[in-house]
């Protein structure tokens, strides 16, 4: 009977994986993804920076005062005792221009009339957005509180000459918001008038403007 001979296989050896050398691949392969990770961020912060100082920088709204005419003016002078009443209503016309490239909010703001640095009427301009490079127009009039003009002798002197200073300050505070942060703006805006008593009339007016971060 026969028997068959089988080819003997000669053994094969299995790699034995170093366990050093493993983890060092792991370790480098971190590295090379931390790094790029790294990269990635950085160049991201260079180009919001760039960004923030460029396109997105913050600017200062254009408040301007377009117009300051005298709607209504009655005045009553009673020599003795020295007193004067007068009812003086003034329309100013303001404009607010966001030159900006994101939107600004501002806050419940005001303007007001002074004379001789003591406010004597006021009247509140509502909180409001707007747009980027848009800009808003507000119609305001402003009435003189007559309680406190009636009693003060540099005004009826001023009434008597016939020629009565009267200073119009605006201030609009405002937020810009450029890439997570927050810039409070306010912009003011004052207005020298004179008020032509004899004539009705608003004889000349300077306006000096500021704004402020």
């Amino acid at each position: 009977m026969d028997i068959e001979n089988k080819d003997e296989q000669p053994l094969r050896s299995v790699p034995v994986s170093d366990p050093d050398s493993s983890r060092k691949h792991k370790r480098k392969r971190c590295i090379i993804i931390c790094s790029s990770i790294s990269t990635f961020i950085f160049l991201i912060a260079i180009i919001l920076l760039i960004l923030a100082l460029t396109v997105f920088k913050a600017k200062k709204p254009d408040l301007n005062v377009n117009s300051v005419t005298l709607q209504d003016l009655n005045v009553n002078i009673n020599p003795l005792p020295v007193q004067v009443t007068l009812n003086l209503s003034l329309a100013i016309g303001i404009s607010i221009k966001n030159p900006n490239k994101v939107s600004i909010k501002y806050r419940t703001s005001s303007a007001a009339l002074r004379y001789k640095g003591n406010e004597i009427g006021n009247v509140p301009i509502p909180a409001g957005k707007l747009g980027s490079d848009k800009t808003t127009d507000l119609n305001l009039t402003v009435t003189v509180f007559a309680d406190r003009v009636a009693s003060n002798s540099e005004m009826f002197m001023d009434v008597v000459r016939g020629n009565l200073p009267i200073t119009t300050y605006t201030r609009i505070k405002a937020k810009v918001r450029v890439l997570f942060i927050n810039i409070h703006v306010t912009s003011t805006s004052t207005c020298d008038v004179n008020v032509d008593v004899q004539n009705r009339r608003i004889a000349n007016q300077t306006c000096n403007y500021e704004n402020k971060f």
